[in-house]
């Protein structure tokens, strides 16, 4: 099935029931603080495991004249009915060790009550509970499509759990705490389901019915009740509940419920009468009880309460991704037929549309006749000149959801004049695909003869805005369109920025690296290997850093580029000075220090984390680098922090590679050199750490894929899954 499908599907359930999800996930929030409000009350009882039934039944009865039932409940409170001395009615808590009572029972809470049936029936009754029953079967339909759009967000489900790649701040949460608690929702939208069933009568339960010839009960030899076997074997945690005797007659008998079965225990000689196991439908609806409110388990309880309240940040988020998509609709000046421009957008989330929409308003403000449609909507444009396709890529190379008939309708929907065609490619390159349904629809145009190439195919990385602002304006220069593109409604601004004070930093000339140490101004927990986001212009646009922690410092390497917005920014700051910015955790790539041994690929400035994880490698790990740079002068800069920690026993051995001086040898061609120690390191369960650039890392994964399949008999992808070969480039 397509994307498109379970998306709709996810998002139609969503938008269907998202009330009575609400209410059910705020009134199961503070239900699920029942239990625990229960553990904290002083006659909740623990170590019930540890008393006999026997124990409990004899002191009860020492204490009370008559008794007519005795409970277990929530795993916690051990309750009598009974009479007095005076034949007065006591209903209360009892201590199981001694049968006094605790204190006298009182009704649930108002507000519980109300919220219990709130929760149960919207107070409709019968109608409420259907209801309420079809909202948790809408849930785990809910969950179970979310999956599934998961599954096919991270390409394959063995991946379900591994790196999600961050394109916008709803979209990621959103995915990352669907997957944490994918199983508790499933847990509560399951046993919903199974109690209302059960509610209406649909689940057969049939009553135990014991068989007894009384005839044949004995009243001899008769026994104490801490004397009956039967109660000494049971411990007061199995019991469910215990019915007394009326009266002296052998015809009646303790009943004892258990939480997997019921016995008839004589009242004289301790006997079992009786025993009849619970059907199994009946053990199934006690547990589903037992996990739907976490009246058994306190922590349980808790798990349900975040649980409620992640359910109610996914229909926060959810909505406002899909408020976000349709942000890029846009109601046209120009229709198709008479527009000269035509501008196709082709996006999942949204984002891309917003880039889209934001050239085709440019063009409108610069008196271009354009017209805005998704990419499904390519067809014969009898007056256009030029068509833009701005596109993003989803799943493995697949189209967006509004895009999957784009290719079927370029093939079937042929222009009648020669028109100018520019395809935009957006993804991001921590996938595989990047940006592959781009390239298709470029193919697929260009098989077209009416159709002509404007401009080579543009791929943009990560929502660029410098790389779809370089390519708009070529495409301005070249069409002679006068173009003023604003972006601001597809950036986000920086937001929660900390301070950083610049306590060193080295010279450089243009084309060369220099080294920036920052100190945090606050104690911020932070590990080699994380992400520095400064903001350099002090707006939406962005730098990211790869940093090394070397003592409690943040170290950078960066290459200084003539006209570059970070490096320039980074290379004018002086000691002293402060720079604002954000720490973002990147757990995929850290230095694991229990590892026997590691391997640290890099290239250029992709060095920076490197130091900091040989300088965390306390334990002395064996420790491989391997670099390349362009010549010595490149690699100076780190030349003496590396030959101390060689010194030190923190790095084993530096392997280094000079592109453009000496032998002119790359990275790949030292691993290629010692391919059987890094066949051994892997197969020993070593870790290989790459960062740098993306022609590096191609290049190296290229050279291990071959180690990995004639050596060691098994494909690279096994070990990526494993965590043992990690990369960050850029």
């Amino acid at each position: 099935m397509t994307i498109s499908i379970w998306r709709y599907s996810h998002l139609a359930l969503a938008v269907s029931s998202f009330l009575f999800i609400l209410l059910a996930s705020v009134t199961g929030f503070i239900l699920a603080f029942e239990p625990v409000s229960d553990s904290l009350k002083p006659y909740a009882v623990s170590g019930l495991d540890q008393i006999s039934l026997a124990e409990t039944v004899a002191l009860s009865q020492k204490n009370y004249e008559e008794i007519l039932e005795l409970k277990v409940e929530k795993g916690k409170f051990v309750t009598i009915d009974a009479m007095d001395s005076e034949m007065e009615t006591v209903k209360a808590y009892i201590d199981p060790k001694s049968g006094k009572i605790l204190a006298r029972i009182e009704p649930q809470s108002e507000f519980f009550q109300f919220v219990t049936i709130l929760h149960r029936s919207l107070f409709l009754h019968g109608i409420g509970r259907f209801f309420v029953g079809l909202t948790a079967f809408l849930l785990f339909l809910i969950a179970l499509t979310g999956s599934i759009l998961v599954v096919k967000r991270q390409r394959q489900l063995t991946k379900f759990f591994s790196k999600v790649v961050r394109e916008n701040q709803f979209q990621y949460y959103h995915v990352i705490f669907g997957r944490i608690w994918l199983v508790p929702i499933l847990i509560i939208s399951i046993t919903g389901v199974l109690l209302t069933f059960n509610e209406f009568g649909f689940l057969e339960t049939p009553n135990v019915a014991h068989n007894i010839d009384y005839e044949k009960v004995k009243s001899e030899p008769k026994r104490e009740v801490s004397d009956f076997p039967a109660f000494r074997d049971i411990l007061l945690s199995d019991v469910v509940s215990v019915e007394f005797p009326f009266s002296d007659d052998a015809e009646d008998a303790f009943t004892v419920k258990l939480a997997q079965k019921e016995i008839v225990v004589s009242q004289f000689t301790g006997e079992i009468l009786s025993e009849h196991k619970h059907p199994e439908i009946k053990n199934y609806l006690t547990l589903g009880l037992d996990l739907h409110t976490g009246r058994a388990n306190v922590i349980w309880a808790l798990i349900l309460a975040v649980a409620c309240v992640n359910i109610v940040y996914f229909i926060y988020s959810g909505f406002a991704m899909t408020l976000k998509r349709r942000r890029g609709k846009i109601r046209n000046k120009y229709k198709k037929e008479t527009a000269e421009i035509i501008v196709l957008a082709g996006s999942e989330n949204g984002s891309t549309m917003g880039f889209a929409k934001a050239f085709h308003l440019s063009l409108i403000q610069s008196g271009q006749k354009s017209h805005f449609a998704e990419l499904n909507d390519y067809a014969t444009f009898p007056n256009a000149k030029h068509i833009v396709v701005i596109t993003a890529t989803y799943g493995n190379g697949e189209a967006p959801t509004n895009a999957k008939k784009a290719l079927s309708a370029i093939r079937s929907k042929w222009q009648d004049h020669t028109v100018h065609f520019s395809v935009v490619g957006f993804g991001s390159h921590a996938y595989p695909d990047f940006c592959q349904f781009a390239h298709s629809v470029y193919n697929e145009m260009s098989r077209e003869e009416r159709l002509k190439p404007f401009l080579e195919i543009r791929t943009v990385n990560d929502k660029s805005i410098a790389t779809f602002t370089e390519w708009a304006s070529e495409w301005s220069n070249k069409a002679n369109i006068g173009l003023d593109l604003n972006l601001n409604s597809v950036t986000e601004k920086p937001r929660k920025l900390q301070k950083f004070t610049v306590v060193k930093k080295t010279d450089s000339d243009v084309g060369n690296a220099f080294v920036v140490q920052l100190e945090p101004k606050k104690n911020r927990h932070f590990r080699s290997g994380d992400l520095l986001n400064i903001y350099p212009a002090g707006d939406h646009r962005e730098r990211q850093y790869s940093i090394g922690k070397v003592g409690k410092s943040i170290q950078l390497s960066i290459k200084r580029h003539e006209f570059g917005l970070g490096s320039t920014f980074f290379y004018d700051l002086n000691v002293g000075q402060t720079v604002t910015g954000r720490i973002v955790p990147n757990p995929e790539f850290h230095f694991d220090q229990k590892a026997k041994s590691t391997i640290l690929v890099s290239n250029g400035t992709g060095i920076a984390p490197f130091l900091g994880m040989i300088d965390e490698n306390l334990l002395e790990s064996e420790c491989h680098l391997y670099c390349g740079f362009r010549n010595s002068r490149s690699f100076e800069p780190y030349r003496d922090f590396i030959e101390t920690k060689i010194r030190s026993r923190k790095l084993s051995k530096l392997n280094l590679a000079y592109s453009r001086e000496g032998e002119k040898s790359y990275v790949k061609d030292l691993l290629a050199r010692d391919a059987d120690f890094v066949a051994e390191l892997l197969k020993s369960g070593g870790q290989i750490l790459i960062c740098g650039s993306l022609p590096m890392q191609n290049n190296v994964l290229e050279l291990l894929t071959g180690i990995c399949e004639n050596e060691l008999k098994k494909p690279l992808s096994h070990f990526q899954s494993s965590g043992q070969v990690k990369m960050d480039c850029y």
